[in-house]
């Protein structure tokens, strides 16, 4: 192998092991130096029983350019021909789908791409995506997250290889130069075509390569673009180091279940800044947000959420997300939709004696002689979703809801009538509990908000004859 570029393409994809088991491999070529260079330096090392993936191409047609764009898809359908690799041609309307939802026509071809690629990738049979992004891409990539603000996470550039899901995106032309691509193109006496949009300067990044870069290189000794490189090296380390720190400790700290995630405030409090902050991305990550969609300032405020001691705040984020502070914890979920929320305000009654459905909650009434049973021995030995009340003091019917607001009642133990809000608070009832909260009340009042307490006015005491045994049995819960 004498050619310089395969060798460092060669040796980059064994020391970051992009195709370690990988049987078929999609080669995503647009017709331009980088991805024509990509098509012949794997058909080259595939030829050298170097690598021994079996390689089929693509090339998406974004239809923005009219007759240009159609001399590249027939350019590249030749190559892939003349170098005997199938090739899929697949094009997309990436007008009408930033039209359709209000993006950039950038995004809207980046993300369609991706969408198309993958699409293909499982159609095909192959488990990876290779395409031509090289060292100049990745300075671009970081100088673009530098000027609108980025983390550590950001400094990481372009990596290497990234899942998405089963099929892995592979970059093995990430450790050589734009220079060094042209130069081996040059050599080969190969041609490409050349995106007149690449020169275009209302796309930032263009500006960054033609005219960031170049001046920032005119005051430095060294190679902008390699240093920025090793940069972006070292950041991906640091981020392996931190995810590892987090799976270690995910199960500890994060609970998991029902796309909820509660985060342990006080073993989180105990991390490193830097640990905290992927554990905040895990936890979004984990109920289905878009990280695209979040901001340095939406991190900003969750942070400021989990130290506040102040219980009940909560946090609103892009695609119908909140973050709500508990006493212990933080917890992460969709926000519920308003249609829900009105269905919540009905009421049903229930029968006495009898069973009763309420949405997906059982209510089981009886009607038991007070002489017969002792309330000291019950209290003891009860379940919370169990309770009694002196049938006397009820002026039925009774009907089970959830909470509203204004609801008052006088808890057990306390004088008086609390506002149900003002109790829970001073009960430091969790958020967890206080939004599966159900009210059962009699015609006049609340007499129990389950599964907190029960009222003062109706418990049952030494003069009590009748006893109503209400047992509210929770969805998915058995007895």
């Amino acid at each position: 192998m004498s050619n310089k570029c395969e060798q460092k393409t060669a040796a980059f994809i064994a020391e970051q092991k992009l195709l370690p088991t990988r049987n078929k491999v999609l080669l995503a070529v647009s017709g331009g130096a980088d991805s024509t260079a990509l098509l012949h330096v794997i058909k080259s090392l595939k030829k050298q029983a170097v690598i021994n993936s079996e390689l089929t191409c693509v090339h998406i047609h974004h239809q923005l350019r009219g007759k240009d764009a159609d001399e590249d898809e027939q350019f590249i359908i030749e190559k892939s021909n003349e170098l005997g690799v199938p090739i899929e041609s697949r094009r997309i309307n990436v007008r009408g789908f930033a039209a359709d939802n209000k993006i950039s026509i950038e995004t809207a071809g980046r993300q369609l791409r991706i969408e198309t690629l993958i699409h293909i990738a499982k159609n095909s049979g192959c488990d990876s995506i290779a395409t031509g992004h090289q060292m100049n891409d990745n300075a671009e990539t970081l100088l673009q997250r530098l000027a609108r603000g980025t983390g550590y996470r950001g400094l990481g550039g372009i990596w290497p290889a990234k899942d998405f899901g089963n099929i892995r995106f592979i970059r093995p032309l990430l450790c050589t130069t734009r220079d060094e691509i042209i130069e081996y193109l040059t050599e080969q006496n190969l041609t490409w075509r050349t995106d007149k949009t690449n020169t275009n300067f209302k796309y930032r990044r263009n500006v960054i390569r033609h005219k960031l870069i170049p001046e920032l290189q005119k005051d430095c000794s060294i190679d902008l673009v390699r240093q920025l490189f090793k940069l972006s090296y070292h950041a991906r380390q640091l981020q392996r180091l931190i995810k590892n720190n987090v799976d270690n400790s995910w199960s500890t700290i994060a609970h998991h279940s029902h796309n909820k995630v509660n985060l342990e405030l006080n073993l989180f409090r105990k991390q490193p800044q830097a640990i905290q902050l992927e554990l905040l991305r895990r936890c979004l990550q984990s109920i289905g947000s878009r990280e695209q969609k979040l901001t340095q300032k939406h991190y900003k405020r969750l942070f400021q959420l989990a130290i506040e001691k102040t219980p009940g705040k909560k946090l609103e984020l892009p695609g119908d997300f909140v973050v709500k502070k508990d006493y212990h914890c933080l917890l992460f979920e969709r926000a519920r939709k308003r249609a829900n929320l009105k269905h919540r305000t009905q009421h049903t009654q229930i029968n006495v004696p009898g069973r009763t459905e309420f949405e997906d909650y059982i209510i089981e009434a009886k009607l038991i002689e007070a002489d017969k049973k002792n309330p000291e021995h019950f209290f003891k030995v009860k379940e919370n979703d169990i309770e009694w009340f002196d049938f006397d003091k009820l002026r039925p019917p009774l009907t089970i809801r959830y909470r509203q607001a204004g609801d008052r009642f006088q808890p057990l133990g306390l004088p008086g009538q609390k506002r149900v809000g003002k109790f829970l608070t001073a009960a430091r009832i969790p958020h967890s509990i206080r939004e599966k909260l159900l009210v059962v009340t009699d015609r006049t009042k609340i007499i129990w908000l389950w599964p907190v307490r029960i009222s003062e006015e109706t418990k049952v005491n030494k003069k009590s004859k009748k006893i109503l045994q209400l047992k509210i049995k929770q969805p998915h819960k058995k007895g």
